[in-house]
């Protein structure tokens, strides 16, 4: 079945569940399921004008929550019950899982990439060499690139409705520091470093104080930027208050090696990881 018959009959299902009774369109959701597990289709790609969301994707997830089952999975000691199996053949993926870290089906790792005890939901694509560090959470349909650490603690929120809604995006190099919060679509860029306990929603101010004058951005961190917490206050009809805010406090040098380049930065800025 090729690609554009898998999203006409996935589109129809998701506008008409009652179609998921039909084998016609059932097969079409599982076999989605299937290229979307072993990194054939992604949710979200980067194109020449920026990130396209595959809608029809995420919609071939939601039909394939309507046609699973719940079931016991027993892994001995662990007992779990849930719709959507885990995530096998990592050995042969080049994979590393360390216990009791999980990846469901329907997310991609590439080979090299390690999970600590931390969480993959469906739909997540996280490219080589990156590091899941402990108890850190990818959710659903989020895209985290090669080479990218995703410090203790990290949560890099799910995104699956509406369907063509941005998932959250984590692009090749950047670093996320512990307990630092992603979510709503938000995108890192490349190389960029995230101090610890950041929080970074759809309306989070990102304020550059880097120059004489601050620039405001939302929904983006420009690549190479060097991010830390802040606040900055707001009038109330009770008072003026303290929200928060992040702000770019520096860049990392394009003419430096990466690795060389983060532990320069950190000892430059002082950033909390």
């Amino acid at each position: 079945m090729n690609l554009d018959d898998l999203k006409a009959r996935v589109g129809a299902a998701y506008a008409d569940r009652e179609k998921l009774k039909e084998p016609f369109y059932a097969m079409a959701v599982r076999e989605t399921l299937t290229l979307l597990d072993r990194g054939v289709i992604h949710v979200a790609q980067k194109g020449a004008a920026g990130w396209e969301v595959n809608a029809w994707v995420k919609e071939a997830i939601l039909c394939f929550f309507s046609l699973s089952e719940m079931k016991t999975m027993e892994l001995a000691p662990f007992e779990f019950h849930d719709k959507i199996p885990l995530k096998k053949g990592l050995a042969e993926a080049g994979v590393r899982l360390v216990p009791p870290g999980v990846v469901r089906y329907g997310a991609f790792l590439e080979r090299g990439a390690v999970v600590m005890p931390g969480y993959v939901n469906i739909g997540a694509w996280v490219g080589s060499g990156t590091m899941v560090d402990t108890w850190a959470t990818v959710g659903s349909c989020a895209q985290i690139g090669r080479n990218v650490h995703l410090s203790g603690g990290v949560g890099i929120g799910g995104v699956l409705e509406p369907p063509s809604a941005s998932p959250v995006i984590v692009e090749d190099g950047a670093f996320i520091g512990s307990r630092a919060v992603i979510v709503e679509g938000v995108q890192v860029g490349e190389e960029a470093v995230i101090g610890a306990n950041v929080v970074l929603t759809a309306s989070t101010h990102i304020i550059d104080v880097t120059g004489e004058k601050e620039v405001v951005h939302k929904g983006r961190v420009p690549p190479r930027s060097v991010v830390i917490p802040g606040s900055r206050p707001k009038k109330f009809p009770a008072g003026e208050y303290q929200v928060p805010c992040a702000l770019i406090i520096g860049q990392r040098s394009a003419t430096t090696d990466s690795k060389t380049s983060l532990n320069q930065v950190l000892r430059d800025f002082a950033v909390p990881v």
